[in-house]
């Protein structure tokens, strides 16, 4: 069960017609592939996509992309909001479980994975499972080695030191206690479970009977199998995935603020990328526009130009243009004399002649001005657009760019 209907404000334009996991990554793929692929890679190819907000390029995706062979009794199909147990939305995670119960009730399985639909990572998650079964547990947090410094920002798994059970699950602690075998490091939730079918049936029925609940996964339902002794961590730094390489192994970003989402697409631009694409053993799975290769035209002023260090997805013309350290996704045209630096373009974008772009991310079918500059100046910016805290600047779709 994959967990797709959160409203993803801290994106914001990017999420302002769209579904978080349905936000564009990489060029051509949607944060959600990442999940999918996963689950498909490691042969579990039974799932369920919980949908809410804005979700029509989402199911629009999942439907076009993600088909599984019925013959085999495999699938991927999104499922909304249905308000099987009364007149109103998913209140919280563990409420989307709750109220799609039905779902459980018609696989009958023994383990459920219920996995994040936003976050960049590989991961198999069979050897997740296989800890879950080995160790007996009721559920099964995958967890990521970071800094505890910036454990603040995260749900912290406090573990027992001779074994994987976990004594607290803290939510953004200032001052947590560091790990055993490392005392500066904490182990931060993934957003990643293994269930055993039957606790987390007890846990969504008590927790739907809870007047106090919030109806979070994170929140209510670990906490309340924490203390029942029932709760166990997952290291991912012991997951092991085919043609991972040492730069990229273990990789893994939350992608929910604007200036997160940035540096994960920039990772992908190094000479040496700090998260591989190109790994055919464990490939991410997307849809492909039907378009010619991407086409790099000489132009009498400007030449060839200069492009570097840059993802150029299919269809995409540069003429005489500058082009470094940045994600073109198809289907975008650069005009003589353009330079992009360090900026991200959705699908149909088109850059004028003479035409500045820094350290940007544009969406879908806009249109910047020959001349114009963007990412230049942060306080003329911030009149027309989104400029996030760490100087991105954000156009959303349907934003009319003036000119210069």
């Amino acid at each position: 069960m994959v967990l797709a209907g959160g409203q993803g404000t801290r994106l914001l334009p990017l999420t302002s017609v769209r579904a978080k996991p349905a936000v564009p990554y990489g060029g051509q793929y949607r944060l959600i592939d990442f999940a999918l692929s996963n689950l498909a890679n490691g042969g579990y190819r039974k799932i369920v996509v919980l949908t809410q907000y804005k979700s029509h390029s989402l199911d629009v995706h999942l439907s076009t992309t993600w088909r599984m062979s019925s013959f085999l009794g495999n699938y991927v199909t999104s499922v909304p909001a249905q308000m099987r147990r009364g007149p109103q939305w998913f209140s919280g995670s563990a409420d989307a479980l709750y109220q799609n119960l039905n779902l459980i009730d018609d696989e009958r399985p023994d383990y459920i994975f219920v996995f994040g639909a936003d976050h960049i990572y590989r991961m198999d998650p069979g050897q997740m499972l296989q800890h879950h079964i080995d160790s007996g547990a009721g559920v099964t947090v995958a967890g990521i080695r970071i800094p505890r410094s910036e454990a603040s920002a995260f749900g912290v798994i406090d573990r027992s030191a001779d074994s994987a059970m976990i004594n607290a699950f803290l939510e953004k602690p200032e001052d947590p206690p560091g790990l055993s075998d490392s005392p500066d490091e904490v182990l931060a939730s993934m957003g990643n479970y293994v269930f055993t079918t039957d606790v987390l049936v007890d846990v969504l029925n008590a927790d739907a009977e809870s007047e106090g609940s919030k109806h979070d996964i994170g929140g209510d339902l670990i906490p309340a199998l924490v203390a029942s002794g029932q709760a166990y961590v997952y290291d991912f730094t012991t997951n092991e995935v085919p043609g991972e390489t040492p730069r990229d192994r273990h990789y893994w970003r939350d992608v929910g603020t604007l200036d997160a989402y940035y540096e994960a697409n920039m990772d992908l631009v190094a000479p040496h990328p700090i998260f591989n694409l190109y790994n055919e053993d464990w490939p991410v799975f997307t849809s492909f526009r039907t378009l010619p290769p991407a086409k790099v035209v000489a132009h009498g002023e400007f030449g060839s130009g200069d492009i570097a260090n840059s993802m150029l997805s299919q269809g995409c013309i540069i003429t005489g243009a500058t082009v470094r350290g940045s994600v073109l996704s198809p289907n975008c045209r650069i005009e003589p004399g353009a330079v992009i630096e360090g900026s991200i373009l959705f699908d149909d974008v088109h850059v004028g002649a003479g035409a500045i772009v820094r350290n940007a991310i544009i969406d879908k079918h806009i249109v910047i001005p020959r001349g114009r500059h963007i990412g230049v100046d942060d306080e003329h910016d911030a009149e027309e657009f989104t400029v996030s805290p760490g100087g991105v600047v954000a156009i959303g779709k349907g934003t009319k760019v003036s000119y210069a």
